[in-house]
């Protein structure tokens, strides 16, 4: 009974563990066999059933937890795949090899996980797992511990605030990742890149549509994020990955009045500006941040500390519009060129 258990356990452990943080969450629903009933009904009529029913209930109670775990994690749910994860870190006498393999699961699911997790994840024991109690670690309700965070943003020059983007990172410690996303956002219509500005976060793809009846295409001279999605006529679609933060410039070879912007966020907590400068960043965990205000006509980002908690005040934000438009627009090797005509 064991090993076959263990067997089935190393193969869930060993999709899970090809996962990584660039993997995009799916809908996954919770499945019928993953069930949490116990006692579990086996007849007991000698000693040697009452243990086989104890291996077999503290093995169902493993694989419950560790395939638990797992499937939390692919429906984007961090807080209850730590919750699982956790727990059986802290069943006593955990097999070693099984405890290697969830540990850093759970540490990975912990740090994505975009809220303040009651219960630290146990430290890992430097000789043989001593026999401890079981600690039931209870379920997480996120909606009472995220605060939102409404604030406004003004400025901008002859431009205006909108389309400002606006990030908060943890001011102590470690601000964890994002998680990437496919964004099917972009489209190019009318010579324009509709949004001007997309906020995404990093290792986001964006697909970039062509609903012109003419030829498009789409290139970026920016540092870390430089691409060229060559020539696609109506109807096309091209996707591009986005690994670096910060803001992406974005351009077309054929049309030289096309300009746009991917701002590219390394921090989970992001929003962008309405045209009158007005945001809204909800599910935010409290703590002390530093917010970074970032705008298209600013020649450099506003940052500002600020401390969130429940009742706070509107966070108040002025940006600059003093960055110039630059000598001239380039083509895709970075030289001049000039703006086509009747095209």
């Amino acid at each position: 009974m064991v090993r076959p258990m263990r067997r089935l356990c190393a193969v869930i452990l060993a999709a899970a563990s090809s996962l990584t943080l660039a993997a995009s969450p799916k809908q996954v629903k919770e499945p019928e066999w993953l069930g949490e009933q116990m006692p579990l009904p086996l007849a007991v009529k000698t000693p040697e059933d009452l243990a086989f029913k104890a291996s077999a209930e503290r093995q169902y109670l493993i694989f419950n937890l560790l395939a638990g775990g797992k499937v939390a994690w692919d429906r984007g749910d961090y807080p209850l795949a730590v919750t699982r994860w956790e727990a059986l870190l802290r069943l006593p006498n955990v097999p070693a090899e099984l405890e290697l393999q969830v540990r850093p699961l759970a540490k990975a699911a912990r740090e994505q996980a975009p809220m303040s997790m009651p219960m630290a994840l146990p430290a890992a024991p430097e000789g043989p797992t001593a026999a401890t109690a079981v600690v039931s670690v209870p379920e997480v309700d996120a909606s009472k511990q995220l605060v939102t965070v409404n604030g406004s943003v003004a400025g901008g020059g002859n431009n205006g605030p909108g389309g400002a983007v606006v990030i908060l990172r943890r001011a102590e410690g470690t601000t964890p990742k994002p998680r990437p996303m496919r964004i099917r956002a972009v489209i190019q219509k009318d010579k324009r890149f509709i949004p001007h500005v997309l906020a995404v976060p990093l290792g986001a793809t964006v697909e970039f549509r062509n609903d012109d009846e003419i030829f498009h295409n789409v290139f970026s001279l920016t540092p870390q994020n430089d691409f060229d999605l060559g020539l696609y006529k109506n109807g096309v679609s091209k996707e591009q990955t986005f690994l670096s933060p910060g803001p992406v410039h974005l351009l077309c070879n054929i049309h030289s009045s096309m300009s746009g912007y991917v701002f590219v966020s390394d921090s989970p907590w992001f929003t962008q500006a309405d045209a009158t400068g007005r945001f809204s960043l909800k599910g935010v965990p409290p703590g002390n941040y530093v917010a970074e205000v970032w705008h298209e006509w600013a020649a450099k980002s506003v940052k500002k500390t600020v401390r969130v908690i429940a009742g706070m005040e509107e966070l108040q934000v002025s940006v600059d519009g003093d960055r110039r438009a630059p000598a001239f627009v380039p083509d895709k090797s970075g030289k001049p060129r000039q703006p086509q005509l009747g095209y």
